[in-house]
């Protein structure tokens, strides 16, 4: 399963591009992020940092704009 980042819901914190291990993430011109996944290992560690999509009624880091 390939990870996609919604440019919707993307506010171009960076917090993705930092926690992945093999730099697949990278920013696009617009100010919004975007995965390699030719690069992407699908260890998860950019939704699992992602600080968007976060509702108080869920669980904290719930990760909806990277899925």
């Amino acid at each position: 399963m390939a990870y996609i980042i919604s440019s919707e819901l993307c506010i171009g914190c960076g917090t993705c591009e930092a926690e992945c291990p093999v730099s697949a993430i990278t920013v696009a011109d617009d100010g919004k992020y975007v995965i390699d996944n030719d690069n992407c290992i699908e260890c998860g560690a950019c939704a699992a940092a992602c600080r968007m999509c976060v509702d108080p009624a869920k669980t904290p880091n719930h990760s909806e704009c990277i899925r």
